[in-house]
């Protein structure tokens, strides 16, 4: 009978691949980087390794200076793209004002690009009238001054104190000779050039805002449904009712400015076309537009309109001036509160606190901007802030 063999503590060897050290011979490790030296004693040739390089002064400055210099970038970015961040936040803003009409289409059973095609095209009707309203005047005006240039010059030449200040200070011996040397045409060369590169500017921009508007209303329910996914499943019904209610009530907001900027031209058209004032109609566009302005609008447009009619007559400035001044309290005190009744619900003074910031911070953008943020902050305010802190 065959002896047992004895049983070993030592547990039984696996097979399988032996583990390869950074040292043996063959290793990845040594065919990148060459055959290792011998240790001695235990100890690595190149000495004991220092303290980590996370703990190192030196680290944590450059860490905290590279953290510096990144914000610094970062907010350089924004200044210098900061005119493109306000295309955008306006054509999305237009896109959100203009959604209710093309919501009210596709309720007729109307494809909604069908209803996008038909509101858009009002839009760009409505710019190109202005600029076929407003062109033609500007452009008149400025050929009649520059016909009437040589008049006012012999006036001035007939003029007894003009006469005496030539001879004392030879004002007109200089003007003559800025003219005859070069020096007036280069400035006026200069100016076309800058007032060209303005208009090319301001033309660019509209386009690009009119394009970006237009992608953003075709694509606004996928971008809504986007949003709305990246909130937690258990706060996405309640999210999706809050934002739609801030999306219904901006809209409304856009909607009920446009409708009062429309009464305030017609309205101006018809009176100034009753008392004979001549460029009724550019005037009222520019009453129009003006008044989609937040506080001071309605009030530069006044001004505006009376200093033109108070050149023609000054029977007719007088009459526009106190025009004005009734249609404005009509405005602000009949037909403002009931056209934004169901759109904004903020109070007067953070109405009128919200616009002072906006202009502050992004001039006539920032103003018509104000109130309906103001309006969507007073909401979350309203139905997430409070309800939390009387649970509280």
């Amino acid at each position: 009978m065959p002896e047992a063999s004895p049983v070993s503590d030592a547990p039984a060897e696996v097979p399988g691949p032996r583990p390869v050290s950074a040292a043996s011979p063959g290793s990845p490790y040594e065919i990148l980087t060459g055959p290792s030296r011998e240790v001695r004693g235990g100890e690595s040739p190149y000495g004991h390794p220092g303290k980590p390089l996370a703990k190192s002064p030196f680290i944590l400055g450059l860490t905290a200076g590279m953290g510096l210099l990144t914000a610094w970038a970062l907010s350089q970015a924004l200044v210098t793209s900061r005119s493109v961040i306000v295309l955008v936040v306006v054509a999305m803003f237009l896109a959100v004002g203009l959604n209710p009409a093309v919501e009210a289409l596709q309720r007729r059973r109307m494809a909604r690009r069908w209803s996008i095609s038909i509101v858009f095209g009002g839009v760009i009707l409505f710019f190109v009238l202005f600029g076929l309203a407003i062109v033609p005047p500007v452009s008149q005006e400025a050929a009649s001054f520059v016909k009437a240039v040589p008049g006012y010059v012999e006036e001035l030449l007939a003029n007894p104190t003009l006469r005496e200040l030539d001879t004392d200070y030879e004002i007109l011996t200089r003007i003559g000779t800025y003219i005859t040397s070069g020096g007036l045409a280069q400035t006026v060369a200069g100016g076309l050039v800058g007032a060209g590169a303005v208009v090319f500017n301001a033309f660019f921009s509209g386009v690009t805002l009119l394009v970006l508007t237009l992608y953003f209303l075709g694509s606004l329910p996928s971008i809504k449904d986007y949003l709305f996914q990246l909130v937690p499943n258990s706060r996405r019904e309640r999210t999706r009712a809050l934002g739609d209610e801030i999306l219904d009530g901006i809209g409304g907001y856009v909607a009920g400015n446009l409708l009062i900027s429309v009464i305030a031209g017609v309205v101006t058209w018809v009176f100034l076309a009753v008392l004979g004032v001549e460029y009724a109609l550019a005037l009222a566009l520019v009453v129009a537009v003006t008044d989609l302005v937040p506080l001071v609008g309605a009030t530069i447009g006044a001004a505006l309109v009376t200093l033109v009619a108070l050149l023609q007559s000054g029977t007719l400035g007088i009459a526009c001036g106190i025009f004005f001044l009734v249609y404005q309290q009509v405005e602000n005190y009949l037909i403002y509160p009931r056209v934004m009744k169901r759109s904004v619900d903020v109070a007067p003074a953070v109405t009128v606190i919200a616009a002072l910031f906006g202009g502050a911070l992004m001039g006539i953008v920032g103003a018509l901007l104000a109130i309906p943020v103001a309006a969507a902050i007073a909401l979350l305010i309203r139905e997430v802030v409070i309800p939390r802190q009387a649970r509280q």
